[in-house]
């Protein structure tokens, strides 16, 4: 049986955060964040440190420790986790995953407060990616699209339908008991399971769509009829964006070559990735979003993604 790693030394730092899950190996979110604490004027003794562990009541004993700031909590803590924290926001709630815990002053004592920050970093993917002249306002009233039933849905379901104004959202995925989950989860009365080329043929196309899943080639026989019904929005006249989520080990996967070849304007996921780590930061370090570095941040975490791909 593998032994948890040891706590990783903090000695060497004025405040520490860290980023909770297993496996994290690959993880760009200690680099984003310590771009953002060494381009700070002046510059932070903060650092974001692996805590790659499945080890529930270790985390919580080092979020006690005075230094500690927040941490990004990741695979497999983001539902487990929310039992013992001391709040948690109304976003954290609805969508029922928690991505960050930050802490807050409540009648003299110090808390732990969970909340969902990717559902801002979907949301600002697209915002801040307007072509010249377009508006958030775009989005309103058409509809949305989430491919995928797992964990990232949910957030996306919230971006899409809460902070853009997409109505209905439809939902695409090869497994129809994820879809049934999410569909009673109560995240949103608008969703529509689009089950086959049919469905998609008779619906209006989407303005926005976000892809939550992994780059693996469609197999089997729901795999295939999943990926045929992505194919008839993608080639619908009407063209809008589409977030591609899936960033490794390469952002350019298959849903993103055939999103482009059919005139769609394709964000990767490092955009999502890098809005809601800001988002983060602006929970810990009581900055706006605005004053903290994120064009270094974004040159940082595309020159490591580039190196990655060249191994």
């Amino acid at each position: 049986m593998a032994t948890e790693p040891l706590t990783p030394d903090s000695t060497h730092l004025e405040r520490v955060g860290y980023l909770f899950g297993f496996p994290i190996a690959h993880s760009l979110s200690p680099l984003l964040h310590q771009t953002i604490y060494d381009h700070l004027s002046p510059p932070r003794k903060w650092s974001q440190l692996f805590l790659e562990s499945v080890d529930i009541p270790n985390f919580l004993r080092l979020t006690k420790e005075p230094k500690f700031y927040g941490a990004s909590v990741t695979m497999p803590h983001k539902v487990a986790i929310i039992p013992f924290l001391d709040e948690i926001t109304q976003e954290g709630k609805e969508i029922g995953a928690c991505n960050t815990v930050f802490l807050k002053e409540k009648d003299g004592k110090r808390i732990l407060v969970g909340t969902n920050t990717d559902t801002i970093g979907i949301r600002e993917a697209f915002y801040q990616n307007l072509k010249p002249g377009q508006s958030p306002e775009i989005f309103k009233g058409k509809p949305g699209l989430v491919i995928g039933g797992g964990g990232a849905c949910r957030s996306a379901v919230y971006a899409l339908e809460r902070f853009m104004g997409c109505s209905p959202i439809y939902i695409v995925n090869r497994d129809v008991a994820e879809v049934d989950a999410v569909l009673s989860s109560g995240i949103s009365k608008n969703l529509i399971h689009i089950k086959t080329v049919a469905d998609a043929q008779a619906a209006i196309a989407p303005s926005a769509i976000v892809s939550c899943i992994p780059d693996f080639p469609p197999k089997t026989p729901e795999e295939i009829e999943a990926r045929a019904v992505i194919e008839v929005f993608l080639e619908k006249p009407e063209k809008g964006a589409i977030l591609e989520m899936c960033y490794h080990p390469s952002p350019f996967t298959q849903i993103a070559a055939l999103s482009e070849k059919n005139g769609w304007q394709l964000i990767l996921g490092t955009e999502a990735m890098i809005y809601q780590g800001l988002e983060q930061d602006r929970y810990w370090t009581g900055l706006e979003v605005k004053d903290l570095p994120g064009e270094k941040v974004k040159e940082v975490i595309l020159d490591a993604l580039n190196k990655a791909r060249k191994h």
